[in-house]
């Protein structure tokens, strides 16, 4: 089985996006500049690209990541939902 984080609804999308900073594969989004920033409640990872290294889960203020296998079962619809918003991106 394939691993890799989720992003949850506790994402507060902090002004300084150290999730995004420490990633890796560059697999978390949208970026501010990305017109769908605005319109989105939360920042996303894509699974296809995520390394499951754990660095954007030790940098979350709001203790919204997880990896896969740790998320709790209240959360384990937002592993659909973060890579909907990946596939919504290519369309």
């Amino acid at each position: 089985m394939p691993s890799y984080s989720v992003i949850t609804d506790r994402c507060k999308k902090d002004p300084t996006h150290k999730c995004i900073t420490v990633c890796q594969r560059k697999a978390i989004g949208p970026k501010k500049d990305d017109p769908a920033y605005a319109t989105v409640p939360q920042m996303y990872i894509n699974p296809k690209k995520c390394l499951s290294c754990g660095d954007c889960i030790a940098v979350c203020e709001s203790k919204a990541i997880f990896a896969i296998e740790e998320l709790p079962e209240e959360f384990k619809k937002f592993a659909a939902i973060n890579a909907e918003f990946f596939k919504k991106k290519k369309n």
